[in-house]
C-alpha cells in the first residue's frame, strides 16, 4: 500500500455550538493530487487549519508525514508548503522581495529565480505584488509555497475569483507539479478543476464526508455523467435549487 502523506481520523471542530468539521477521516497518499470538495462554509478551510495545527480539534487527530503539526511545528513546516485562502502581502513588497523573505525561513531553500521562470513570472520580479493580476498573484502563491522544497503542498481555494483564462493557467502550473511527484492537497468548489487535476476527492457537506474515492469511483457511485453532477447528487436536493 502507498505511503500516507496525510492521515485524518475522526476530526471534529465546533465554533459557537455549530459543528463545522464533523468526524472526518481520510488519507492522502504520497505523490497524489487530493481534493477536499464542498460548498462555501462546508468546513474545507477549517479542516486544513486543523491538519496544519493552526486550530485545535475538539476530537480526533491529523498527521502530516507521520507528525502532529501542532507538536512538531518546525519539523512539519520545513517539509510542507502552504497557500492559505486569506494570505495577505505587504502592499509595498515586490515579487522578488517576497521570494527572498520566504527563502530566509528555510535552511536550504529552492532556487526561487528558477521557480519564477518555471511559472512565467521572471519578467515581474521587480513588480509590486499589489499590482499583479489575479492569476499572477495565485501563481506567485504557488511559487512561495514551493520555496521550501516541500514534500506536500496545501492549496486552499487557489483559483477562487479568477477568470477562466487565469484559472486554466494555474491548472497548467499544478499539472507541472503533479508530474514532479509532489503531493498536492487542494480545496475547491470548482468541480471541473477537481476532475481535471485530481487522483482522488473527498466531498463534504456541513463538515461530514458524503463521498470519497477516485473521480471515476465517485461519479460511478452517483450514477451521474460527470463530477459536477455527482457533486450535486451527493449534496442533496437543496443544492439543486
Amino acid at each position: 500500500m502507498n505511503e500516507s502523506s496525510v492521515s485524518v481520523r475522526n476530526l471534529t471542530k465546533s465554533f459557537s455550538g455549530r459543528r463545522v468539521v464533523d468526524g472526518l477521516s481520510f488519507d492522502v497518499q504520497k505523490g497524489e493530487v487530493f481534493a477536499l470538495l464542498g460548498h462555501n462554509g462546508a468546513g474545507k478551510s477549517t479542516t486544513i487549519d486543523l491538519i496544519l495545527g493552526l486550530k485545535t480539534p475538539d476530537e480526533g487527530s491529523a498527521k502530516i508525514l507521520g507528525m502532529d503539526a501542532a507538536k512538531n511545528r518546525k519539523r512539519v513546516f520545513e517539509r510542507v508548503g502552504v497557500q492559505l485562502q486569506n494570505t495577505q502581502y505587504q502592499s509595498s513588497i515586490t515579487v522578488e522581495e517576497a521570494c527572498i523573505e520566504y527563502a530566509s525561513l528555510y535552511p536550504i531553500p529552492a532556487d526561487y529565480p528558477a521557480l519564477l521562470e518555471q511559472f512565467s513570472l521572471s519578467s515581474l520580479r521587480k513588480s509590486f505584488v499589489s499590482k499583479l493580476s489575479g492569476g499572477e498573484r495565485q501563481k506567485l502563491s504557488v511559487v512561495l509555497a514551493l520555496i521550501g522544497s516541500p514534500e506536500i503542498v496545501f492549496l486552499d481555494e487557489l483559483t477562487t475569483g479568477l477568470d477562466v483564462v487565469a484559472r486554466r493557467e494555474v491548472w497548467r502550473t499544478l499539472k507541472q507539479l503533479k508530474k514532479r511527484g509532489l503531493t498536492i492537497f487542494l480545496t475547491t468548489h470548482y468541480m471541473e478543476e477537481a476532475e481535471v487535476l485530481c487522483d482522488r476527492v473527498c466531498i463534504i457537506k456541513s463538515g461530514k464526508k458524503v463521498a470519497e474515492g477516485t473521480v471515476s469511483e465517485v461519479i460511478a457511485a452517483s450514477e451521474q455523467k460527470n463530477l459536477e453532477e455527482a457533486y450535486l447528487f451527493f449534496m442533496g436536493e437543496e443544492e439543486l435549487l
